[in-house]
């Protein structure tokens, strides 16, 4: 940017054209080219002769045909990238499996001030309700609770 702070919106453009210009490791593809189906012409492509044909197509059916090989291209490409992740991030870790009557050791840590300790994943104690929700219409809980002394009464 140099010395002159306001020439800041002269880079937004360039800074956007190279990053939908960098190829993607996992998709093996640049962001444009996922998108539009072609990387865009920079004065570095004229050196080498570019393959034209490709980005024109007269026909639309071989276009959308392109674009769909592409994608599933990437697709694959993209799984084959998170299984390689997956792969790397559990080397040298073994899978336990547990079976019944195992003896496992389990670490109970003591909760210190409960009273004290607010969250929210902590549970609420709040009174026994026979309905789901306030809201839902029906008799008060008072009467619900007593059905079944009810039919002892008529007897």
């Amino acid at each position: 940017m140099g010395k002159n702070l306001k020439s800041w919106e002269e880079w937004p453009p360039h800074i956007e054209f190279a990053y939908n210009m960098v190829v993607n490791t996992t998709t093996s593809n640049s962001t444009f080219e996922l998108v539009y189906g072609f990387n865009p012409l920079t004065p570095f492509r004229f050196v080498v002769f570019p393959n034209i044909s490709v980005m024109l197509n007269c026909n639309g059916v071989s276009k959308t045909q392109f674009v769909k090989d592409l994608h599933t291209k990437a697709h694959s490409h993209i799984e084959k990238m998170v299984e390689q992740y997956a792969n790397n991030a559990n080397k040298g870790k073994t899978q336990k499996v547990f079976e019944e009557g195992d003896l496992v050791w389990v670490h109970l840590r003591k909760i210190r001030f409960p009273n004290l300790r607010k969250s929210k994943l902590l549970l609420r104690n709040h009174e026994p309700n026979l309905r789901e929700n306030y809201f839902q219409q029906g008799e008060p809980d008072e009467t619900m609770t007593n059905l079944e002394e009810e039919p002892q009464s008529n007897k």
